[in-house]
């Protein structure tokens, strides 16, 4: 059994793991070209989370559901890095957003350089993703404008939030179905069409993609409440911090309007106040992470890991296949 790409996934077929591994070798070799320019500042700028690392989550499942036609199809590779870039690219303007201030474990680009030569490297990177994309086809263009605009979608609707009557969960999790899940589901979907598969399979993947993202997203949410900053590569609480809603707080706040419990009523009033405070958001953070609603939001990751792994059913058993299966798994023991 050998270990390899995020959360250490186990591949149980020495020609799977070697294929991949040179796979994500490949990937990397093309994430660091594409972010190469004349000016050696905007390539340090753009290459600056490259070389921070990275689970590198996307151009993996790309790999793996290439594995149900030709994996050794000469767009798969590119298709990785696309989906990448454009990854990457989302990080810069979120950073921005969010005002982060680490990001995989080193200072965030908007840190280092300021806003806007943050927003600037994130368009950069969006630009060499669609100069790559354009030699991919016209389908792969239409396929990934379409995740694209969804992303987008996404991230406004959480900035404007959730209309008048609208439950607050449900409009986060389309939120997040927008910000990940398109480009995950997008993820699968290209290497499963780059190698050759049928219909029904880049179907299937592409499914699974989406439930999977999800799953990623939310564990993320769990991670920004429950760990600490060595384990997530970024500041925890990040999200609290900003009044960013996610799910343990909407999950929270449901509880507590349903309830009117006082201590559940009193950590709302906290969370709602200024948590710029250290000692406020300390404690919010405290009281979140023994909170139920932390747990909650844990089951509901579980179950979106599960419809992804349900999903998987039709097709062929192989190694990839298990590969697949298992990081849903992953995806849950990240949450805890």
């Amino acid at each position: 059994m050998t270990v390899v790409g995020p959360f250490g996934l186990s591949v149980r077929d020495q020609a799977l793991e070697s294929d991949v591994q040179a796979g994500l070798a490949a990937v990397e070799e093309g994430l660091l070209e594409a972010c190469k320019s004349e000016v050696p500042f905007i390539t340090e700028a753009a290459q600056h989370l490259v070389r921070a690392g990275g689970k590198r989550f996307r151009p993996l499942l790309v790999l793996l559901a290439s594995r149900f036609g030709d994996p050794y199809a000469p767009k798969i590779v590119p298709s990785a890095v696309v989906v990448e870039l454009t990854h990457l690219a989302t990080l810069y303007h979120d950073d921005v957003m969010d005002e982060a201030e680490v990001r995989r474990g080193v200072p965030s680009a908007n840190t280092r350089w300021g806003n806007s030569v943050a927003v600037l490297t994130g368009d950069f990177l969006f630009a060499r993703a669609s100069h790559i994309l354009a030699d991919l086809g016209p389908e792969a263009v239409r396929i990934q404008a379409e995740a694209f605009e969804r992303l987008v979608t996404g991230q406004i609707l959480e900035t404007a939030g959730p209309r008048d009557g609208r439950d607050p969960v449900e409009h986060y999790l389309e939120v997040m179905a927008g910000k990940t899940g398109s480009l995950v589901a997008v993820s699968c979907r290209f290497g499963a069409m780059m190698s050759g598969a049928d219909e029904r399979t880049v179907d299937i993947l592409t499914q699974y993609g989406e439930r999977l993202g999800l799953a990623f997203q939310l564990a993320d949410d769990v991670l920004d409440v429950a760990s600490d900053s060595h384990e997530s590569g970024k500041t925890p609480g990040t999200d609290l911090r900003e009044g960013i809603p996610t799910l343990p707080v909407l999950l929270l706040r449901e509880l507590a309007e349903r309830d009117a419990d006082a201590d559940d009523l009193d950590l709302v009033a906290l969370l709602d106040g200024d948590l710029t405070d250290d000692a406020r958001h300390a404690e919010a953070l405290t009281r979140l992470r023994v909170h139920p609603a932390l747990e909650q939001a844990r089951r509901v990751t579980v179950r979106y890991a599960e419809e992804a792994r349900a999903l998987l059913a039709p097709l062929p058993a192989c190694f990839a296949k298990s590969a697949l299966e298992e990081l849903c798994d992953a995806v849950v023991h990240r949450a805890g």
